[in-house]
C-alpha cells in the first residue's frame, strides 16, 4: 500500500492488469469518458525506459541532437491529439514532478514535453520538494484519473519499464486523487516557460549509460 498522506492506494482493493490488458482496458475507459470531463495524470518517477520512441532511442545512442529533432517532428501528432481533446471538452492534464539537478532522462523527456505543450497539450510541472510531506514512506505513486470514473496506479519495473497497472473504481478515492492532482497542476509551472528558462541551455547528457540506472 503507497501511503500518500490520505490517499493511500491498496492493491487488494483494486483489478490488476498485466501489461496488455492494462492497455486495451485504458483505451476502452478513455474513448467511453463522456464530453466535459477531463483526465489527469500525475508522474513522479525520474526515469523511465521508453519504448517504440525513435528520439528515445538516438538519445540512447548519444545522438542528443537527432533526439531532439525527432521530438520536433512529433509536433503535427501532439496538435492532432489536442484538438480532438478540445472537440470533446476533456483535455488530458499532466502534472510532471521535477527533481533537480535532472537525471538525464529527464532532461530528455521535458523537450518532448516541450512540444507537447507548446502543441496544446495542457502540461505543468511542480518540484519534487513541493511532495516531500507526503513521502515519509517513500515516492508517490505514478497515477491515471480518467474523467471522474476511474484511476490507475500505474506500474514499471526498477528499471523502468512498463509492467501493468491496477484499476481502482472507488468514488471517493478517485475523488481525492483529482483533487489533489487539481491542486498540483494549478501551482505548477507550464512546461514550455520551465524549460525555457531551466533546462533549454543545458548541454547534452555526457553520460548516456547513466540513464539506465538512475
Amino acid at each position: 500500500m503507497a501511503e500518500t498522506g490520505g490517499l493511500a492506494l491498496d492493491p487488494s482493493l483494486g483489478v490488476w492488469l498485466e501489461l496488455a490488458a492494462y492497455r486495451s482496458d485504458f483505451r476502452i475507459r478513455r474513448d467511453a469518458v463522456p464530453p466535459g470531463r477531463p483526465g489527469w495524470k500525475f508522474e513522479r518517477r525520474q526515469h523511465f525506459q521508453e519504448q517504440s520512441s525513435p528520439s528515445w532511442e538516438a538519445f540512447r545512442r548519444g545522438e542528443w541532437e537527432e533526439a531532439l529533432r525527432l521530438t520536433r517532428e512529433r509536433r503535427s501528432h501532439w496538435q492532432r491529439i489536442a484538438e480532438e481533446d478540445r472537440e470533446r471538452g476533456g483535455a488530458f492534464h499532466r502534472v510532471r514532478v521535477v527533481e533537480e539537478p535532472l537525471t538525464p532522462y529527464m532532461q530528455w523527456e521535458l523537450h518532448a514535453l516541450r512540444v507537447q505543450g507548446e502543441s496544446g497539450m495542457p502540461v505543468r510541472v511542480v518540484g519534487g520538494e513541493r511532495l516531500r510531506p507526503l513521502e515519509g514512506s517513500g515516492p508517490l505513486p505514478e497515477v491515471v484519473v480518467l474523467g471522474g470514473q476511474v484511476l490507475y496506479e500505474i506500474l514499471y519495473t526498477d528499471e523502468g519499464l512498463l509492467h501493468g497497472g491496477v484499476r481502482y473504481t472507488d468514488a471517493d478515492l478517485i475523488a481525492r486523487w483529482q483533487a489533489f492532482i487539481e491542486r498540483l497542476y494549478g501551482e505548477g509551472e507550464e512546461v514550455v516557460t520551465y524549460v525555457d528558462r531551466y533546462v533549454s541551455h543545458l548541454p547534452a547528457p555526457t553520460t548516456i549509460q547513466a540513464a539506465d540506472h538512475q
